[in-house]
């Protein structure tokens, strides 16, 4: 008689533990889990294993993970399968190119909207992510200092889009391969855009936020095609 194989060490790391398993705790958790890079992509997404974990049935679940494949972050193979999206090179490149795009909108409308608070607040961040740590650390603070340059817009609908795009370019970790002076030159794109918010130099910052988005652009190009 053949026992059942222990479910995926990511799985079992699910949050889990919570007075009312739903399906939007699952949609949370599993969107945490691919983002973070907790599951690779190409990894397969097992349906029973998780809603074991949930003690939910398969149909919440089930749900939870159409809404990933909707937003792209997971792929529904032939015969039922499904797997964190694992994107080519050129999908990756249009993502940056979209999300270069909805920041720079985005920064424009933040900056005569921006308080003294919102620029400490993305000081702050700033202050974190120049303290170093683990990669996942580093791509964490990353986002949060992007976003709070954003936050000051009040466009919900274009950050909601922004942060869409930017969960998808996440799981592969692209700027893991940057090398050591492209990470520096990207620390330093950050202290000039932090500055010109300070300034309320809207230009300023989405010329930056430009040569940022092109350095960016530029890892991507130089990533294998897989």
């Amino acid at each position: 008689m053949s026992r059942r194989r222990p479910p995926a060490p990511w799985v079992q790391a699910l949050a889990a533990a919570r007075d009312a398993p739903s399906r939007t705790l699952v949609l949370d958790e599993l969107r945490g889990a691919i983002v973070s890079g907790l599951v690779r992509p190409g990894a397969p997404i097992p349906l029973d294993d998780v809603a074991a974990r949930f003690s939910l049935s398969r149909i919440p679940v089930r749900e939870a993970i159409m809404t990933l494949v909707a937003e792209g972050l997971v792929v529904h193979q032939p015969r039922g399968a499904y797997v964190v999206a694992r994107l080519t090179r050129e999908e990756l490149a249009e993502l940056y190119v979209v999300r270069a795009s909805l920041e720079a909108a985005a920064l424009a409308a933040a900056v005569p909207r921006a308080t003294d608070e919102d620029v400490a607040a993305a000081a702050r961040i700033l202050r974190e992510l120049e303290a170093g740590g683990s990669v996942e650390d580093h791509h964490r603070r990353s986002r949060r200092f992007h976003l709070a340059l954003i936050e000051p817009c009040r466009m919900h609908r274009l950050v909601e889009m922004l942060e869409r795009a930017w969960n998808v370019t996440e799981p592969g970790r692209p700027m893991s391969h940057a090398s050591a002076a492209e990470t520096a030159a990207l620390a330093a794109d950050h202290v000039a855009m932090l500055d010109a918010l300070a300034a309320r130099d809207g230009a300023a910052l989405v010329r930056v936020s430009g040569a940022h988005h092109a350095r960016l652009q530029a890892i991507v190009a130089a990533l294998p095609e897989d």
